[in-house]
């Protein structure tokens, strides 16, 4: 059974707390660590925004999120009342700093324990928010900050950001959060990689053919298509999601567990991704937005319909084939895809090794397959190995691929906690290695950047592909140039 062990007394503010993160993740996130005894009688939950609430109004607001988003049998009376005595709120504009008494009211008296300010609102109040901490005396020694993403929507935004956080701050009380981090799963890639001899030698060039990425939802893009719209697929998944994916699948081993150890070794896979430009820019990247269609069954709606019948060309889908220029990957090329409305929600990595060197099993009798490693990031959490094994029967020699299947959730026999409860657990405990740090933000963002350049200067497309399908057919093709297919098979 899993020891949790709880955190120190700390006073928790989550500016914009009555928006849909706070109500539908942190707030829920909270709920489970306090049945775990994480959180003590003494610590206080602070939402902070600028509605006229009273505490009752807020705290009916947090019950029926709760119910809504717990599982029925997870949501319980006697639980709900233990923690709502340490929900508090504070009406508080964040453009508004000279009127942040109540807040202040709240917190005063209680310097000396652990505070976090987390800033579940748009990128552009991060700055003036940290700001309003400070001039308000509110930033004390056991301070910290949270940054949901996206941090800025590019470059240069990213940066005037970091400048405008770190002037109040210091860069490791800076806690710039990307849920995909906090997921049991990527974490795993650590223990995978540098826990085990069998696979670390093998993790390279002329071992590894190639590696792809997939994480596809079934949802549109809902209540969020305004925002979505200024961003698109490339900025909201692949800048930040997608590529710490890849960090920690390409990385170099960490002289320790240490989290500047372990971001050391990541930036570096950062600085060496080959760039994509308007020069390759069409060979090597696909954008999609969908179509009516159906999924499950059910016809839905085009993202243009969505809009009202706009001609959007923001990109709901995108694939591309990245290249780490180091000795390491070296000609082992990177395929990511990601999208809304497609087949299945479904999110995984397929490390796929190279075909055995001499088969001694001829074609086409025998359909050997290379080897492949499967992580499973969802829905069911897990990890499997695929061999070629010989199928039992009592006469004749048949090869069909079997898998050597890990499931978390089996294998270890708990709830398997949210990507957001650890990552709260751990800003708490002052334990920065699941986060970003600012360079890591800004490579990451430069990188991006030049494919959106890329697209305008080529003035590449947008394809459309049914809902319900795995993308664009050009999706296909951008690894059947290459002579391979997308697992599972579009």
């Amino acid at each position: 059974m899993a020891n949790f062990l709880p955190a120190d007394d700390f006073d928790l503010v989550i500016f914009g707390g009555t928006g849909d993160l706070a109500l539908r993740k942190l707030i829920p996130a909270l709920y489970h660590r306090a049945r775990d005894n994480q959180i003590t009688t003494d610590s206080r939950i602070i939402a902070a925004s600028r509605g006229d609430l009273d505490r009752d109004t807020y705290l009916d607001r947090v019950e029926e999120a709760l119910r809504s988003h717990l599982r029925e049998d997870d949501f319980r009376d006697d639980e709900w009342r233990a923690l709502r005595e340490r929900i508090h709120y504070a009406q508080c504009d964040a453009m508004a700093p000279d009127r942040w008494g109540a807040l202040g009211d709240l917190l005063a008296g209680a310097d000396d324990r652990v505070r976090v300010a987390y800033l579940a609102t748009a990128p552009g109040l991060f700055g003036p928010i940290a700001a309003g901490l400070r001039k308000n005396g509110l930033v004390t020694g056991n301070s910290r900050i949270v940054l949901e993403k996206p941090l800025g929507r590019d470059y240069e935004s990213a940066r005037e950001i970091n400048e405008q956080v770190g002037e109040c701050f210091a860069e490791d009380r800076i806690y710039r959060i990307d849920h995909y981090l906090g997921k049991e799963t990527v974490q795993n890639l650590l223990a995978l990689r540098f826990g085990n001899s069998l696979f670390e030698p093998l993790w390279k060039r002329g071992t590894i053919d190639h590696v792809q990425i997939t994480v596809a939802e079934d949802l549109g893009v809902g209540g969020r298509i305004e925002f979505y719209d200024r961003i698109g697929a490339l900025r909201d998944m692949v800048q930040n999601h997608m590529l710490q994916l890849v960090c920690l699948i390409a990385m170099e081993p960490p002289s320790s567990l240490h989290h500047d150890a372990v971001r050391n070794e990541k930036i570096k896979v950062l600085q060496a991704l080959h760039p994509i430009t308007g020069d390759n820019v069409r060979t090597t990247t696909v954008r999609g937005q969908y179509k009516a269609g159906a999924i499950k069954g059910e016809t839905v709606a085009g993202y243009l319909d969505e809009l009202s019948g706009d001609g959007s060309t923001t990109e709901t889908f995108v694939a591309l084939k990245l290249q780490i220029d180091n000795w390491r990957w070296s000609n082992v090329p990177f395929y990511l895809r990601t999208g809304k409305r497609l087949n299945a929600k479904h999110s995984e990595i397929v490390v796929q090794f190279q075909d055995i060197p001499h088969s001694i099993f001829p074609k086409p009798q025998f359909n050997v397959q290379p080897n492949r490693l499967i992580i499973r990031l969802q829905p069911d959490e897990g990890v499997e190995l695929s061999l070629m094994a010989k199928e039992p029967r009592p006469g004749g020699f048949d090869l069909r691929p079997v898998g050597l299947d890990l499931s978390f959730e089996e294998t270890f026999g708990i709830r398997y906690p949210d990507a957001y409860e650890r990552l709260l657990m751990e800003v708490l405990r002052g334990n920065p290695a699941l986060f970003m740090r600012r360079d890591e933000v800004e490579a990451a963002w430069q990188w991006a950047d030049s494919i959106i350049e890329g697209w305008a200067s080529a003035r590449q497309k947008v394809e459309s592909y049914v809902a319900g399908s795995w993308g664009p057919s050009a999706s296909s093709l951008l690894l059947d140039r290459d002579d391979r297919t997308w697992q599972p098979e579009s």
